[in-house]
């Protein structure tokens, strides 16, 4: 049976290795189109997308187990 602890960290899982791909997807491919963050923008604009994706994961998740 899952419960909301296993919901949480299953979304928090998923949204860490998408931090680890979007910090550098941020900072390597984005240069591609005449943008270039530091390190610091970067991570922040990761770390926004981060909180979004866990959030978006978790509430949908959530949603799904509620109307099954």
């Amino acid at each position: 049976m899952t419960t909301a602890r296993t919901d949480t960290l299953e979304a928090l899982t998923n949204a860490a290795v998408g931090l680890c791909i979007s910090w550098a997807a941020t900072y390597w491919l984005l240069p591609m189109w005449g943008l270039t963050p530091s390190l610091t923008q970067s991570a922040g604009i990761t770390a926004m997308f981060f909180v979004t994706s866990f959030v978006r994961s978790l509430v949908l998740r959530r949603i799904f187990r509620l109307a099954s």
